[in-house]
């Protein structure tokens, strides 16, 4: 048996903060399984491995004994989530979070052991719900409290609305703490009111708080913003092998302490970067497809470039119908097409004059020009990505 301390030694590791580790220790000391909640909402039938973060934290808990609950937000996804929104999301229907749901569960479970994970819906309590009893819930929390938020702030100080369906959205996720009996909520560091008003319902209801486990965010491929299919920064865990592992292979060598953190809840090996970036792309392609899909797409990806034998290696497409000739526009387009990046002019005028930009084996320096494109010419836009033209 792992001790308390030694658990809490382990959990706390690629924590953002925990609300508190006293306290969380002095749960862990109880001699019981405790109660790990992480609520998902499937706005999308696809998640990326900005999601799997909480996941794997929660694989972490399962791993120590702890029951793992994951609750699926089939009416919480309704509204979406505002934490961080500088907008109000659309409003997906009961029967689009559903299906959604179908592969969400799918996905999360290449993560958490099926078996020994509690899988709930808050449609559960939530549509047994008669309006009195919303009213009365409503009337626990203040509307002071709500704007707190500093996301509702900034959206008023700009002029964008605050809809109330939105501000139900803190409440309900607090509410679904309280019918699992969470003894920990994990969540984004963009959570922390939503998990406060948990801790603040099971108060009222004679429950023990919660403790809450906040992580970071996890930064997409471009090292800055937060990992975000809107973006165009992300690597969904459905995607190809050989376009994951291409993908990872882009990050900078300063983002990969914090996936090796935060996704596979290891520190960087001493070993050089390049073998030690493959590294973490090859075990994350062989945790969401298989070891052999990832032995084929390091091979892919040595083909392409370890051996720089472009011409013979499968690459994305790129039409020229439409673009205009010259290499800026085309590189622009070739990452927004081939690879969902957007890249502004002024981007792809630095790659050019960097020297970045090969076509057909040969750079392309000059941001002015309108060389010959021909079908089948590869075009080599960085260290980690290429096109072939059509």
């Amino acid at each position: 048996m792992t001790s308390p301390e030694e658990q809490l030694a382990i959990l706390k590791r690629g924590a953002a903060q925990i609300i508190s580790e006293e306290k969380l220790l002095a749960k862990l000391r109880l001699g019981r399984a405790l109660n790990v909640k992480l609520g998902v909402d499937p706005t999308a039938p696809d998640i990326h491995l900005g999601f799997t973060v909480g996941l794997t934290k929660l694989r972490q808990f399962q791993d120590l004994g702890h029951q793992a609950i994951l609750i699926i937000g089939d009416f919480t996804a309704m509204i979406g989530d505002p934490s961080g929104r500088s907008k109000t999301r659309r409003q997906l229907t009961h029967d689009e979070v559903m299906a959604n749901a179908t592969t969400f569960k799918q996905q999360a479970f290449k993560i958490l052991d099926a078996a020994r994970t509690r899988v709930v819906f808050n449609g559960e309590w939530f549509e047994l719900m008669t309006f009195d009893d919303v009213m009365k819930l409503n009337a626990r929390v203040t509307l002071q409290q709500m704007l707190q938020r500093e996301d509702f702030k900034a959206r008023i100080g700009n002029g964008e609305p605050v809809h109330l369906h939105e501000i139900q959205y803190p409440i309900m996720q607090g509410w679904d703490s309280v019918m699992v009996k969470a003894d920990v909520e994990l969540g984004g560091t963009d959570q922390l009111l939503n998990c406060h008003v948990g801790r603040n319902l099971q108060r009222e209801e004679g429950q023990r708080e919660q403790v809450i486990f906040l992580l970071p965010l996890l930064e997409g491929l471009d090292g800055v913003n937060k990992m975000s299919k809107s973006l165009g920064n992300y690597v969904g865990v459905a995607e190809a092998p050989e376009m994951m592992f291409g993908k990872l292979m882009s990050i900078g060598d300063a983002l990969m302490a914090r996936y090796y953190e935060l996704l596979l809840c290891e520190t960087v090996p001493d070993i050089h970067p390049m073998e030690a970036k493959k590294q973490l792309a090859a075990r994350i392609v062989a945790r969401y497809h298989s070891e052999e899909a990832s032995q084929a797409a390091r091979a892919e990806f040595d083909t392409r470039f370890s051996k720089k034998d472009l011409d013979h290696a499968e690459l994305p497409t790129l039409s020229l119908a439409g673009l205009q000739p010259d290499i800026v526009s085309v590189v622009v387009a070739a990452y927004a097409q081939c690879f969902q990046i957007t890249k502004s002019r002024g981007d792809a005028r630095r790659l050019v004059e960097q020297g970045s930009i090969q076509l057909g084996g040969g750079k392309v320096s000059d941001a002015k020009a309108t060389p010959a494109m021909n079908a089948g010419d590869v075009l080599k836009l960085d260290k980690t990505r290429a096109v072939r033209l059509a």
